[in-house]
C-alpha cells in the first residue's frame, strides 16, 4: 500500500502545471534565452586585453593617426613641389630637426641702357680682384636669384656692407620674408639706388654679403671688391 501511494504520489508530482500564468511563463523562458546568447557572446570573445595594454594600443593609433595628419599638413603647407624639394619622409617619422637649405644663385646688376651684368655666386675677380665695376653717379639696382629646400625657411634676410679705405660707406639689411621648397628659384629686386659721382668717389670698394634666417643659420657670408669708375668697362 505504501509502494502504490509513492507511485501515485510520483505521477502525481510529475503532472503538475506550472503556477506562472502563460505570459510570465514565456518571459521568463525568453530570459533564459537572452542569458544562454549572452553567455555564448562572452564564450566567442577569446582571451582578455590587459587594460593597460588596450590603453598602449589605443594611444599607438591615435598617435599614427595624429602622424599622418601632420605628414599631409607638412606636405600642403610646404607646397605642390614638397615632394621633390623637402625630405618629406624624414617629415613624415616626426625628424623636426630637418633644416631648410637656401643657395643664393647668382646676383644681377641692371642699369638703364646697359645688358644685364649676371654675376654667378661665388663671384669670380678680374685681374684687379675686383668682382665688377659700375660707373660713377649712374643709377642701378640688382636682383638676387635664390632657391629654398628640405624645408620652410623662416625670416630669410641679407645684409650688404661696403667700405672704401676702411671707412664703412654703407650698411644695408633688408628683410626678405619666409619662403617654403620649391623647384623654381625665387628671385628679389632692391630698389633703384645711384653710384657715387666725382673723383672722390671713384676707386676701389670692398664689401660683404651675407645670408641669415631668424635662427640664425648662415647660408652665405661672402667678402668681394668692386670698382667705381669714371666710365663703364668695355
Amino acid at each position: 500500500m505504501d509502494q502504490q501511494e509513492e507511485e501515485a504520489s510520483v505521477s502525481v508530482s510529475v503532472s503538475v502545471p506550472s503556477s506562472l500564468p502563460p505570459e510570465e511563463e514565456e518571459e521568463e523562458e525568453e530570459q533564459e534565452e537572452e542569458e544562454d546568447d549572452m553567455g555564448a557572446v562572452k564564450m566567442a570573445l577569446g582571451p582578455q586585453v590587459p587594460l593597460k595594454d588596450l590603453l598602449h594600443l589605443h594611444k599607438g593609433e591615435e598617435e599614427e593617426q595624429e602622424d599622418e595628419s601632420l605628414r599631409r599638413w607638412k606636405e600642403q603647407l610646404l607646397g605642390p613641389d614638397a615632394l621633390h624639394t623637402t625630405n618629406l619622409l624624414a617629415l613624415a617619422l616626426g625628424a623636426e630637426t630637418v633644416e631648410p637649405e637656401v643657395t643664393i644663385l647668382n646676383l644681377t646688376i641692371l642699369a638703364p641702357g646697359r645688358p644685364d651684368l649676371v654675376l654667378p655666386i661665388p663671384f669670380v675677380p678680374d685681374d684687379k680682384g675686383h668682382a665688377f665695376a659700375l660707373k660713377d653717379g649712374t643709377a642701378y639696382s640688382f636682383r638676387f636669384s635664390f632657391t629654398v629646400s628640405n624645408n620652410i625657411v623662416s625670416g630669410l634676410k641679407y645684409s650688404h656692407t661696403v667700405w672704401k679705405t676702411r671707412v664703412k660707406v654703407e650698411n644695408q639689411k633688408v628683410m626678405l620674408g619666409t619662403f617654403s621648397p620649391q623647384q623654381e628659384p625665387y628671385t628679389y629686386k632692391a630698389e633703384e639706388d645711384s653710384t657715387p659721382s666725382g673723383i672722390f668717389a671713384r676707386g676701389s670698394y670692398s664689401a660683404r654679403l651675407k645670408f641669415v634666417d631668424d635662427d640664425g643659420k648662415v647660408y652665405l657670408d661672402m667678402k668681394y671688391s668692386f670698382e667705381i669708375r669714371k666710365d663703364w668697362p668695355a
